[in-house]
C-alpha cells in the first residue's frame, strides 16, 4: 500500500466522497416508494470509479494511466482523483466516444 503525500491525500478525498456517496444510496434504498428519491446511474457510476481508485491506491497502481502507462498529471488527480487516464488519453476517448 502506497505511502507517498498524493495518494495519501486522495485517499482521504476519496474515501470521503465515497462516504457520502454511499449515504445517498442508502438514504435512496429506505425513501419510501414514490417519493421521488433515487441513487441515480451516474451516481452509481461516479461511486464505481471511486471505489476503483480506492483499490488503485491500495495497489500502488494510482497515478498511472491505464491507457498508455505514463503519469497521470499532479493537478488532475488533486481535481479527479479517481481519474484513470492521462489528458491525453482522456481527450482521445472522448472524441472516441463522441464519433469525431
Amino acid at each position: 500500500m502506497s505511502t507517498d503525500p498524493m495518494s495519501l491525500q486522495a485517499r482521504q478525498m476519496l474515501r470521503c466522497r465515497c462516504d457520502a456517496l454511499r449515504g445517498q444510496e442508502l438514504s435512496a434504498r429506505s425513501a419510501p416508494s414514490g417519493s421521488g428519491v433515487r441513487f441515480s446511474p451516474k451516481e452509481r457510476l461516479e461511486l464505481a470509479e471511486v471505489e476503483a481508485a480506492l483499490v488503485r491506491i491500495d495497489e500502488d497502481r494510482f497515478g498511472g494511466c491505464e491507457d498508455c502507462g505514463g503519469a497521470i498529471g499532479r493537478q488532475r488527480l488533486l481535481a479527479v482523483p479517481e481519474a484513470r487516464y492521462c489528458l491525453g488519453c482522456a481527450d482521445r476517448r472522448r472524441g472516441q466516444e463522441s464519433g469525431r
